[in-house]
């Protein structure tokens, strides 16, 4: 078992950084992956980024490449999503996830299913 705890979200203007922290309970020896989705309201949540622990393989939603990163320290079992350039679409919840499944492809990585553990999210409003 895994608890995910997320951080860093909060109200922005339009252009604006944020960056997102999600630490992990345990050291991550065991998870494959970790990543971030996102959920608006009304919206079913979806992919924004995640990485392999090696950072062998990283996958990103296209509408936020080039302006999101993600990083992880496996030393203090933390990631990171720094988001810049914000924009009102990127209002959500941001959810931290990860999971000890093999993400092969980028089609398994974008699905919410094949993520075993979930924080319970972090607002970031972005205003116009």
């Amino acid at each position: 078992q895994v608890l995910l705890e997320e951080s860093g979200g909060g109200l922005v203007q339009a252009g604006d950084s944020l960056r997102l922290s999600c630490a992990a309970s345990r050291p991550t020896l065991g998870i494959y992956a970790m990543g971030w989705f996102r959920q608006a309201p009304g919206k079913e949540r979806e992919f924004v980024v995640a990485a392999s622990r090696t950072r062998a393989s990283t996958w990103y939603e296209d509408s936020v490449k080039g302006r999101f990163t993600i990083s992880t320290d496996n030393a203090n079992n933390t990631m990171y999503l720094q988001m810049d350039k914000l924009k009102p679409e990127d209002t959500a919840v941001y959810y931290c996830a990860a999971t000890s499944i093999i993400l092969r492809t980028a089609m398994v990585a974008f699905n919410p299913r094949k993520y075993e553990y979930w924080g319970q999210g972090t607002q970031v409003t972005v205003s116009s």
